[in-house]
């Protein structure tokens, strides 16, 4: 394959407001991306044929010389803007992931997260939160693996989201991947330590009832490091008890709302 794959291909991605949002759309790795572009390597016909149908092209044309195929493209309407207009603050968005690139590189990795449940308010949950970047931006994927008391069904939840680090606040936003049906917000306190140890703040949902009252509630996360079992760590995501010993006692306390008994969480009330 000749170098002028790699050339067209960057042509191509030119038309885009960034290779990062390339891979994203296409679901292709951005580190393997980079070295089609590069020349590095090559991708399988069953990959080519992803990147053509993605960009609109034939496989022949992608492989045209350089000169050859900037002419074809340039007679065509220019992928991007046709295909998709530009939603609204999708340039904001951007904005933010600027401001936010390399200032959160030290919380990538995996964490236990901590808080109370916001559908049974004195039971704890505890779920695996795993913060990734591309290089571009920041994103975390959150689940959970839950079966409450005198319940027999286990209840799973998947979040997606991106993370933004904005004037000393580190701000999580995601939505629930298996039933799109929830918005949440966690905002956390970063750590001026070197090694992350544990991050602390609050989160917004809704509540999974049938009355889906927003709710807020404290959170802690406790660092697992970068590589780890993740099988494993699910094993030990689940619903605890208020004094449960499973739970570090100092966690326990750090997401109490209050020393009184009762609701850990604030609920809205609606009018």
């Amino acid at each position: 394959m000749s170098n002028d794959f790699s050339q067209n291909l960057r042509l191509l991605c030119s038309f885009y407001r960034s290779i990062a949002e390339v891979c994203r759309r296409m679901g292709i790795n951005r580190a393997q991306f980079n070295k089609y572009l590069n020349g590095h390597t090559q991708p399988s016909q069953y990959t080519l044929n992803k990147i053509c149908h993605f960009f609109g092209v034939e496989p022949h044309e992608i492989m045209m010389p350089r000169e050859q195929f900037d002419q074809i493209i340039r007679v065509r309407s220019t992928p991007s803007s046709t295909k998709e207009a530009v939603r609204p603050y999708t340039r904001d968005i951007d904005i933010l992931m600027r401001e936010s690139q390399s200032r959160a590189d030290k919380y990538l990795g995996f964490y236990f997260e901590y808080h109370y449940s916001m559908t049974f308010p004195d039971h704890i949950i505890r779920s695996l939160l795993h913060i990734e970047s591309d290089g571009d931006g920041y994103y975390f994927q959150r689940f959970e693996r839950m079966r409450y008391p005198d319940r027999e069904e286990w209840y799973k939840s998947h979040y997606k989201g991106m993370l933004f680090f904005l004037s000393e606040r580190i701000f999580l936003i995601g939505y629930e991947a298996l039933t799109r049906n929830e918005i949440a917000q966690t905002i956390l306190y970063p750590t001026y330590k070197s090694r992350v140890s544990y991050l602390s703040g609050l989160k917004l949902g809704a509540s999974a009832s049938d009355r889906r009252e927003p709710v807020c509630t404290k959170v802690v996360l406790e660092s697992l490091g970068r590589n780890i079992s993740i099988k494993n760590a699910l094993k030990l995501c689940g619903v605890f008890g208020p004094d449960s010993d499973e739970i570090n006692l100092n966690i326990r306390e750090n997401i109490r709302a209050s020393t009184s008994e009762g609701p850990q969480s604030f609920f809205a009330t609606p009018l």
